[in-house]
């Protein structure tokens, strides 16, 4: 689930933010991982094909944009935040060593006083060259459904997973980002909308653990999901910037 695509003359752009990350496409030349800015990501979507069956729904993840939780009334303007990097600090969500406690505390803030820039999703973009581009497209048609569509979104590439020729050559034709000089991709993205029949936000953390407890589907158990996003998300970044902090709360909810 939750991929986008970025169609270039030598190929296309597969990015994922969920299962993608850790189970990726059967076919890809390389990869990079960076994020997208101005959007957190939630287990708030209904998933009755992979993660569940119709009887018994499971939890796979969506975004949901800054826009979104300012201007719907379903989300209040208190809501409970674990992706403020940079400006916001997120160490202050951790007990004593940040590299080694998942003690996690609730830090709650103003949604009418972030920024754009305040809130990133960690994610993958795969590079699928050009004789493979049709047969990827037929794979995703069947893996993305339930409930998610089609928006463009701007991915920031921070980590090459390996240099070649063939790298170098891809991201020459690559915008940048007059800011920061990163590399990003105009990407069409899936994303479940807090107006598609399959979203259930806002839902408390707790309450989506026990849902993910106990769910099964076709692709498995739900808490697997959970458990590999997470640990996948965390190992995106050296340096640590990746850790998704509602992700790992999530799991220690959910293995109890």
């Amino acid at each position: 689930m939750t991929t986008s695509i970025i169609e270039k003359p030598q190929g296309i752009w597969v990015i994922g933010y969920g299962s993608l990350i850790f189970k990726p496409p059967p076919l890809y030349s390389f990869k990079v991982s960076g994020y997208l800015k101005g959007y957190i990501r939630r287990f708030w979507q209904s998933s009755s094909d992979h993660r569940g069956t119709p009887e018994s729904p499971g939890r796979v993840v969506t975004l949901v944009s800054l826009d979104d939780l300012k201007s719907n009334p379903k989300f209040h303007n208190d809501i409970h935040l674990y992706e403020l990097n940079g400006t916001h600090h997120e160490s202050e969500l951790l007990d004593n060593d940040e590299s080694q406690s998942l003690e996690i505390k609730d830090i709650t803030h103003k949604v009418n006083q972030l920024d754009i820039d305040d809130l990133r999703v960690w994610g993958v973009a795969y590079y699928i060259s050009p004789e493979h581009v049709q047969e990827m497209k037929e794979y995703l048609d069947v893996r993305e459904q339930d409930g998610y569509s089609t928006h463009k979104v701007p991915f920031h590439i921070i980590n090459v997973d390996h240099e070649s020729q063939e790298t170098n050559d891809v991201l020459q034709h690559t915008s940048t980002d007059p800011k920061t000089g990163d590399y990003f991709i105009e990407s069409m993205i899936y994303i479940g909308t807090i107006d598609n029949e399959s979203f259930i936000g806002p839902e408390a953390i707790e309450d989506t653990g026990k849902v993910i407890k106990h769910s099964q589907g076709p692709s498995g158990p739900n808490l697997e999901y959970l458990s590999n996003l997470a640990n996948a998300v965390r190992h995106l970044d050296k340096s640590g910037r990746s850790r998704d902090y509602y992700l790992e709360d999530l799991v220690g909810i959910a293995s109890q």
